[in-house]
């Protein structure tokens, strides 16, 4: 019989970090539960991730979520759970999550400061 560890953490020191890999901005706090109360999912989280793909080799993904999954990085901000998978985590230290409005429409926007290159769309970027 296989054992199986659930991480999940409010803290992510056992994974050598002092604080939890992404911040949202209060902007963005403000569009994610404005979202969840019009889709009538209140209690849901966001699972922030990362996989590959689009202009520069890897894209940035956000969706909502009941829970987290075995191994995830689990932590809250302002009311709002977060689930990152071990992979994508190494990959978001230190990202910031806005919401912006700009002529080219509104959306989420990444500010990855570890980022080697980002495109011009700014959900994809190369480590």
């Amino acid at each position: 019989m296989e054992a199986t560890t659930t991480v999940q953490s409010h803290s992510p020191a056992h994974l050598g970090m002092e604080t939890n890999p992404i911040v949202m901005t209060a902007k963005a706090i403000e569009m994610v539960k404005s979202a969840m109360a019009q889709e009538g999912i209140q209690g849901h989280g966001i699972r922030v991730g990362v996989v590959g793909g689009g202009c520069s080799g890897f894209q940035y993904s956000m969706d909502f979520e009941k829970q987290g999954n075995d191994g995830d990085l689990s932590f809250e901000q302002d009311g709002i759970k977060f689930y990152v998978d071990p992979m994508s985590s190494m990959y978001l230290q230190g990202v910031t999550i806005d919401y912006v409005t700009g002529l080219q429409g509104a959306g989420f926007k990444f500010d990855n400061p570890n980022a080697k290159q980002t495109c011009g769309c700014g959900q994809s970027f190369s480590g």
